[in-house]
């Protein structure tokens, strides 16, 4: 072995060079044994979370930080791991000072020289700042998952951002297929929480017998057919989020009880007695008005301004025209990982796709490139391989030229109704109407 070399082992294994070395990292570092005694805290450490290495070494790290630094990420809640994989996930905490900080986190677990487990490595990267300017400046293509870089996405990443040191009711609106789920996932998964369930539940997929059982469970033999007992949605989202798609489709009686839910942190099971707590988060969506159907009597008044307490509207994928050629390349790159071929999209295809009014917004995007991808036949997907819709019944990007078949079919999906079939092709009522004169045909 060569003098350099030694003279480097030599460095390394002195403690006091290797602290050293670690002090010089821009990452924070922290470093716990199986008890959660922190025996290691760099300087970067010292610097994002605002505690100084003399008050946190030998200690708890719980104690240190009130809670898991990590969030319910943490490994060593409960009962504690044999074993901890390498893991990366984001983490918002308050450092001393009080302040609301994203981290990006990653977690190896250590063994010692017998191989037995002794306790994990995290490294941490302070990203607040970064991420506020890259959504302040429009530097992103995307956030948690979600594709898009128009600026109402951007306020929207903004919203989700600053959702996750909160704990409370998120409401979404928006169209189908824009993504509320998607977007329901990404505000459970940069919150505090993100390490516990997400539990979807489409309140209007479920026959109206079943959906009480389904939110809180039913004890054996609260009706015919519960021949034990089972645990409902809320009971597996303990610690979580639920996620309640459709909410405006949800039964009276079952909104008075979810209202329980938001009042009193707690429930019964259909034919049960004690209450069971309920630490969940919850997150609603409809594409419905509610503020209509409360009107209606359709919605409880009270349920409505306990959901929407921080409302989140979605944009159709019409008033975002120019985040298409994004969201096709990462269709196309996803279809891939599938197994398609992918053979790239000709400008002339992806100028039609820009032209479309998309009703059903992303869903329907992701639909018409799988039918190209078919039709292409491993080729360049070029406009004669879009479905039929999209090649005749697109608008142009200014919404300045319609024509028959693609009125027909707004008008159609909208039952007739002309402001629904306006929003349907991007365009605006007038403009329609004055089509609709000049084509008396089309009704």
């Amino acid at each position: 072995m060569s003098k350099s070399k030694m003279d480097l082992q030599e460095i390394l294994s002195q403690k006091e060079n290797l602290e050293r070395i670690l002090d010089s990292l821009s990452e924070g570092i922290i470093a716990h044994d199986n008890g959660r005694r922190i025996l290691y805290f760099n300087r970067s450490a010292e610097k994002i979370t605002g505690y100084d290495r003399a008050e946190v070494l030998g200690r708890d790290c719980h104690e240190v930080f009130g809670t898991p630094f990590c969030g319910t990420r943490c490994s060593f809640c409960g009962d504690h791991p044999d074993a901890v994989e390498r893991l990366s996930y984001p983490v918002h905490f308050f450092n001393r000072k009080g302040e609301a900080r994203r981290i990006e986190m990653e977690v190896s677990g250590v063994r010692d020289r017998n191989g037995r487990f002794a306790g994990v490595i995290a490294a941490f990267r302070d990203m607040t700042d970064l991420t506020c300017l890259k959504i302040e400046t429009g530097a992103l293509d995307g956030f948690a998952g979600i594709i898009g870089r128009d600026p109402k996405m951007l306020t929207i990443y903004g919203q989700i951002r600053d959702l996750a040191t909160s704990d409370f009711p998120v409401h979404i609106t928006g169209e189908t297929g824009t993504g509320k789920e998607l977007v329901a996932n990404a505000i459970h998964n940069e919150s505090r929480r993100g390490g516990k369930p997400f539990v979807p539940i489409n309140c209007a997929a479920l026959p109206e017998g079943i959906l009480e059982s389904e939110l809180f469970g039913h004890v054996k033999g609260a009706f015919t057919g519960a021949i034990r007992d089972k645990k409902g949605r809320f009971e597996l989202a303990h610690g979580g989020s639920i996620f309640l798609d459709e909410i405006a489709d949800l039964p009276r009686h079952v909104q008075a009880k979810l209202l329980r839910v938001l009042q009193e942190k707690g429930f019964e099971r259909v034919g049960g007695e004690t209450t069971v707590p309920a630490d969940v988060r919850i997150i609603s969506a409809t594409n419905k008005d509610l503020r209509q159907e409360v009107r209606k009597g359709n919605f409880r008044e009270d349920l409505y301004y306990r959901i929407n307490v921080v409302p989140l509207y979605l944009p159709p994928l019409r008033e975002r025209r120019e985040d298409i050629p994004l969201l096709v390349d990462y269709l196309m790159k996803q279809a891939g990982e599938e197994g398609h071929e992918n053979p790239g999209i000709s400008s002339e295809a992806l100028m039609l796709l820009k032209r479309y009014s998309w009703p059903g917004n992303v869903r329907e995007l992701q639909s018409a490139l799988r039918f190209a991808l078919v039709h292409c036949q491993g080729r360049t997907i070029r406009p004669e391989h879009l479905p039929v819709e999209v090649k005749e019944s697109s608008v142009e990007v200014h919404g300045s030229k319609l024509n028959v078949q693609g009125v027909q079919i707004a008008l159609d999906r909208s039952g007739g109704n002309k402001k629904k079939a306006a929003a349907l092709l991007g365009v605006g009522r007038a403009t329609l109407y004055r089509f609709l004169k000049n084509h008396p045909n089309v009704s």
